[in-house]
């Protein structure tokens, strides 16, 4: 199968991409600069020269494939609605592209926009308003259109070497504040799932999911936040304390909103319907390995 993957280059898509190539696909990768062409050339795969603001190119890209996993995103903390818009736009390009040919289109969401609180399953819609539903919403439409499109929804810590995610920026705020926090108790839940693990998925995904379809890429069901924090906390030798949910703004900045989130997640369905057997150390064991606190002083605050 011939593969166009967007967000080729980034901490997902650059397993994804080897995944692929592994399993016997070509791929294709969207690139917007010339490191990343030359990282996905020497990849082994081939370039398209764009970015998610050129939905005719992308368009052009998805006509050309025979299928279609949709990684790349907006990743604006300031301004969800409008990475939102941006991504729908690409998504509904893409699938116009795409319609009648029942070819795959994998679209990326998370986990983190069903319903908190409860567990959240394959078979439970996204919550409105949310700044991803638009999309899963288009991408679970596209079936409507001869299109097998469906959503993958990845856990809010895919984690592993080279993460630039939630968990870096945990470690940077406890270096900056010289506390490790958790919002109330810490009792609240993060699913996991580790990158090699989430490619691997990716991959079922495209070769197997019915149009109209919802996966969730959580190998951990849901990990205390209390648990990370006291894990972070030994490695920087910090005491772990609590914030109200009314400060966690003031203390996590962007990842206030984030801190206190409950949502655990089943992964049941993906695993029975798919086959999909995460192998990859869980979140607290990838943690405890010390790789996250060799680097992660690096890491710039987003703004």
């Amino acid at each position: 199968m011939r593969v166009f993957v967007t967000g080729a280059t980034g901490f997902i898509g650059s397993a994804v991409v080897p995944e692929l190539i592994g399993a016997g696909h070509e791929v294709v990768g969207l690139a917007r600069s010339d490191d990343g062409a030359a990282a996905l050339k020497e990849a082994g795969a081939e370039v398209f020269r764009g970015s998610l603001d050129d939905p005719e190119g992308l368009a052009r890209a998805a006509d050309g494939a025979d299928g279609v996993i949709h990684l790349a995103f907006v990743h604006d903390f300031v301004d969800f609605d409008a990475a939102g818009a941006t991504d729908l736009r690409a998504i509904e390009a893409m699938g116009a592209a795409l319609a009648g040919s029942d070819r795959p289109l994998v679209v990326t969401s998370g986990t983190a926009i069903a319903p908190a609180g409860r567990l959240v399953t394959e078979a439970d819609a996204p919550a409105p308003g949310t700044h991803r539903t638009p999309s899963e919403e288009a991408a679970v439409a596209l079936a409507e259109r001869g299109v097998r499109g469906s959503v993958v929804r990845l856990a809010p810590s895919v984690h592993g070497p080279g993460d630039r995610g939630f968990v870096p920026h945990l470690i940077r705020i406890a270096r900056e504040k010289g506390v490790v926090a958790q919002v109330g108790d810490g009792a609240n839940r993060w699913p996991g799932v580790h990158r090699l693990d989430a490619a691997r998925l990716f991959r079922l995904v495209l070769e197997q999911a019915p149009a109209g379809t919802r996966w969730h890429a959580a190998a951990d069901e849901g990990v205390p936040f209390r648990e990370i924090a006291e894990v972070i906390g030994r490695h920087l030798d910090m005491p772990v304390v609590s914030v109200s949910p009314e400060r966690a703004g003031e203390h996590f900045g962007f990842l206030g909103r984030f801190a206190g989130v409950d949502n655990p997640t089943s992964s049941a369905a993906t695993r029975e319907r798919l086959g999909w057997r995460p192998t990859g150390p869980g979140l607290l064991a990838d943690l405890d390995q010390g790789h996250y606190f060799e680097w992660t002083s690096t890491v710039e605050p987003i703004k």
